[in-house]
């Protein structure tokens, strides 16, 4: 496989932020009580995640290397900023319903921890391959787990009613269902991982 594709789906499988690394659990557990607000953070997450990338693989040889984290998190920090500012002006109602979730994305380890492992030692090009593809793993994730949940607590798949709601079992609309699904679908992809291999 040529190597910009295995940097493109690396982060879909074989380095999942969700299922595979474990990593920006807080967004991963606090928004995915519903398909539609899964999908939307995981958005928001990659397109802060590509432009950082983009951006500190053109400043890596520009910033000291004492000052390196902290010049990383301003360039996530200014990602976010944007991104609420558009959200709060063309988006209200999911601006509302992400809530704090948004500026948390500033402090998401996976965005520093890409900006450090690819990002300052890789090109341009690559290091926007592998905010695409770790931000495609970590949208299907949250949209996968925020799908389950939806679906097993109130009978809904993205707001369409699937089954009547009171069918469903309310833990999984509460947090500790989203223990419980995300338990169940790291067991699923691991076993699904090992398979494979």
């Amino acid at each position: 496989m040529n190597s910009r594709l295995r940097i493109l789906f690396n982060g879909i499988i074989a380095e999942n932020p969700t299922f595979v690394l474990l990593l920006g659990m807080c967004p991963t557990l606090g928004t995915t009580g519903s398909a539609t607000t899964g999908m939307s953070m995981g958005l928001a997450t990659m397109a802060v995640l590509i432009c950082s990338n983009v951006v500190i693989s053109l400043i890596k040889n520009l910033v000291p290397a004492k000052v390196r984290i902290p010049a990383y998190i301003v360039v996530i920090a200014t990602f976010v900023s944007v991104l609420q500012l558009v959200m709060q002006a063309y988006l209200p109602a999911l601006n509302a319903m992400l809530g704090i979730f948004i500026p948390l994305i500033v402090v998401n380890c996976i965005l520093l921890g890409r900006a450090e492992a690819f990002a300052s030692r890789n090109g341009v090009i690559d290091s926007c391959l592998d905010g695409i593809g770790i931000g495609l793993g970590f949208t299907l994730s949250l949209t996968l787990l925020g799908a389950v949940r939806e679906f097993l607590g109130s009978g809904t798949i993205f707001g369409c009613q699937i089954y009547p709601e009171s069918y469903g079992s309310l833990i999984f609309v509460l947090a500790p269902g989203a223990f419980i699904a995300l338990g169940l679908l790291i067991a699923l992809f691991t076993k699904l991982r090992t398979k494979e291999a």
